[in-house]
């Protein structure tokens, strides 16, 4: 079906999916966090279904559905969607989906045990992949790096839960590489200062988490890993893409739904916090497109042009159950935070 046809169905389905749910009982959504007694328990537990545009062939699209397996009555909503939908829906399970980082204790999830296959160690000048974090967050990864265009200063592009990480973070806290977790120390291995973000509201519905920190030095390698990307895109489902990040390192995927609403996310002590319009990515390799501590890289497509930022990823889901992995996109990132992906580094991208 038509895109704009595909939209209106997803969001009579999305409506029709409250419906069911609240006929169960009141269904907390995050909007109602502290009013008559709902608690982030209480949405973490409610059945919400993620709800999206699945690519077909041709431009052609069907319904993507989206349930967690750790609420039962979710799936049987699910199904009764699926059988209305009929045979253009994609129904997956997913498991908790939760911020891939190794974050401060009360959030998130927590670096794989095994060893990473990205850039752990301290890499100078800095590049998109290596690890980088809050000095008092674990590890993420460094994503991209942009400029404001009225002063032409060089920032890392990474989430909030990278670079801030909790509600207590300020401006002007240091930025380390590499995190924390992976042996940066301050003031050794300080590269930055947390500069603007944008705060992660659980009683809100969110489209990004993501921040950037002023570079004290503005040396930069910003040709790796694939040339200097400057160019953004909507992402319209289907497109092979990849990633450099500081667990997995470089991986392959494809867009497997976009527009997704209600992605339900895990924040640890902030509870779950809901994200609307969202892009998915399931891995086209035998292993998982991303993994903890990837949160914060650049999904570019194959010619280099920048789709979105990795803030998340399912326990399960996707080819092989290695889950599934979920991105702003792009635009409404660099809006949100006013900033452009840099073009060359320092006060040379404003001349």
């Amino acid at each position: 079906m038509h895109r704009d046809e595909a939209r209106t169905i997803k969001f009579q389905l999305a409506h029709w999916a409250r419906e069911l749910a609240d006929a169960d009982g009141v269904v907390p959504r995050p909007s109602k966090l502290g009013k008559g007694g709902v608690t982030a328990d209480d949405v973490i537990d409610a059945p919400t279904l993620a709800i999206g545009l699945a690519p077909r062939a041709d431009d052609d699209y069907g319904i993507a559905l989206r349930y967690r397996t750790d609420v039962p009555r979710a799936r049987a909503i699910a199904e009764q969607l699926a059988e209305q939908a009929g045979p253009s829906v994609d129904v997956r399970r997913t498991g908790r989906i939760l911020s891939l980082s190794g974050v401060p204790t009360w959030s998130g999830m927590p670096l794989p045990a095994e060893p990473a296959q990205g850039e752990t160690g301290r890499i100078r000048p800095l590049r998109p992949g290596v690890s980088l974090a809050h000095v008092d967050v674990t590890a993420g990864t460094l994503g991209a790096f942009v400029v404001r265009e009225a002063d032409g200063d060089l920032f890392v592009l990474s989430n909030w839960h990278v670079l801030a990480g909790s509600p207590s973070a300020e401006i002007g806290d240091v930025i380390l590489q590499p995190g924390p977790a992976d042996g940066g120390t301050a003031p050794e291995d300080r590269v930055g200062t947390l500069a603007d973000l944008v705060p992660i509201r659980p009683e809100e519905a969110m489209t990004v988490d993501a921040a950037i920190a002023l570079l004290d030095e503005p040396q930069a390698d910003l040709e790796y890993p694939v040339g200097t990307i400057t160019e953004t895109v909507e992402a319209r489902g289907g497109e092979s893409v990849a990633k450099v990040g500081r667990t997995t390192g470089r991986t392959s995927g494809r867009v497997s739904a976009i527009e997704l609403d209600d992605v339900m996310v895990g924040y640890g002590g902030l509870g779950a916090v809901s994200f609307d319009d969202q892009i998915e990515i399931e891995s086209s390799t035998g292993g998982p497109f991303s993994q903890g501590g990837d949160s914060g890289s650049l999904v570019y497509r194959e010619d280099g042009v920048a789709i979105g930022l990795l803030f998340a990823g399912s326990e399960s889901g996707g080819p092989n159950g290695t889950g599934l992995t979920y991105v702003n996109p792009i635009w409404t990132v660099l809006d949100a935070l006013g900033v452009n992906l840099a073009r060359s580094t320092a006060r040379q991208a404003s001349i």
